[in-house]
This record gives structure tokens, sequence and C-alpha cells, in this order.
């Protein structure tokens, strides 16, 4: 077999798992909580390739199983899209929260909107601030871009003489953002509460720049002199 024959056979492969595992996917859409066995017979193959592609989906974190009754025996396994599984396909949550927001901004005064964004961001850093307690500035940064990562920002930090330059390549409050850009306020707020120092932005997304960049003082942060 030369080495074209190969290359083009590899990528039919490569092709049909990927089809496969998107009716895997598509499946798990319309018919939640479904066995092997039934998503065997709606994607047209054998349950152990089905079994396969679940595995891999699992690792990837965009399927889980658990146990469930079924009448009389033992319980069965059933699988489903998790969070992430779900948001692979198209919604109109954008649509919604783009709505309600300009909704919102019609009936309240501008400072009251304002302070419901950053009473959003406290309420999130409230919730890890027990994990912040006795930490240097420096492993804040690493636990607050562990936080905001799952919030689905993607976050670098670097010092740079005597600040530390924050800088978030991937917002995922972008598309809002566009329309209504308090929403801002939020990643600023949440960064600020967990380093316990003011974080100035510098750069915006949507002022054309690059990406968002806040700047820490190293200076202000507060040290414990009893130590």
């Amino acid at each position: 077999m030369n080495l074209w024959v190969y290359w083009r056979k590899g990528n039919g492969e490569r092709d049909l798992m990927k089809a496969t595992r998107e009716r895997i996917l598509q499946t798990l859409l319309r018919q939640p909580r479904t066995t092997i066995n039934e998503l065997a017979e709606a994607v047209g193959i054998n349950p152990i390739s089905v079994r396969h592609h679940l595995t891999n989906l699992q690792i990837e974190g965009l399927v889980a199983a658990e146990e469930e009754r079924h009448g009389v025996g033992r319980p069965r396994l059933v699988y489903f899209l998790t969070e992430a599984g779900l948001e692979r396909f198209p919604t109109r949550y954008l649509r919604l929260t783009t709505r309600l927001l300009s909704q919102l901004k019609e009936k309240l005064p501008q400072p009251v909107v304002g302070q419901i964004f950053s009473d959003v961001a406290q309420d999130l850093a409230s919730k890890h601030s027990q994990q912040m307690e006795g930490l240097n500035l420096e492993q804040r940064l690493e636990a607050a871009r562990n936080v905001l990562a799952e919030e689905g920002f993607v976050i670098e930090w670097e010092k740079k003489g005597d600040e530390y330059h924050i800088h978030e390549i991937s917002c995922p409050y972008l598309q809002v953002g566009q329309s209504h850009p308090e929403v801002c306020m939020v990643d600023q707020t949440l960064i600020s509460n967990m380093l316990a120092v003011p974080a100035e932005k510098v750069r915006c997304i949507l002022d054309g720049d690059a990406l968002c960049t806040f700047i820490v003082q190293a200076a202000k942060e507060k040290t414990d002199e009893r130590g």
C-alpha cells in the first residue's frame, strides 16, 4: 500500500469515527439516559463499538453515566450528556440573555445595573474565599486562574517589575459584552476580590485590543508583619 492510499484510508477512518461520535451525541441529546444497546440500535453499530466511543466521550467530559433502576433485577447503566456536552449544540441562551439585559437596563438606573454585575462577581468570589486564606499574591493569581477557567475564561499572568499583568485570552461573555459592556465588571470585580487588591483594566477586546489585560500592583499586597 503506497503512502497516498494509506493516508486516505487513515483519514477516512477518522472521519467515520468522528461521524459515529456525533451520531451518539445527537442521540443522547434527543434521548437522554440511554443504554448502550439502545445507542447501538439508534446509531447502527455494535454495542462494543458504542462502549469504546462512550469511554472516549466520558474522558473528554462530554458524556456521563449512572445506574438506573429498571423493573426487577439489577440496575442498568444509562448515559447522558454533561453540561459540556450540551454546550456543543446550538442554543438560544445568548439571545435570551441579551434580551433580559436589555429589559433590565431599560427598567433600572445604570448604577443599579452595575451593582448587580458587581454582586454576581462578589458572590462567586465569596465561594472561593476560604481557599485564598494564607496565600501570597502569586498563589492567589494561580488560584484565581483556576476558578476563572471553571467559568470559561482563559487567563495567563506575568510579573513585570512591581506589577502583575493578567491577560484574559478568552472570555465567555464576549458576545454578550458587545451589546452590554457592563458584563465586563464581572471578571474585573472577581479578579480584584480574589486577589484582595484592585485590578486595573488597561486593555479590552471590546475596544479593539487583541485581549483584555488587568494590572495589579505588587506593592499593594497586604502582608502580615507579625510573621
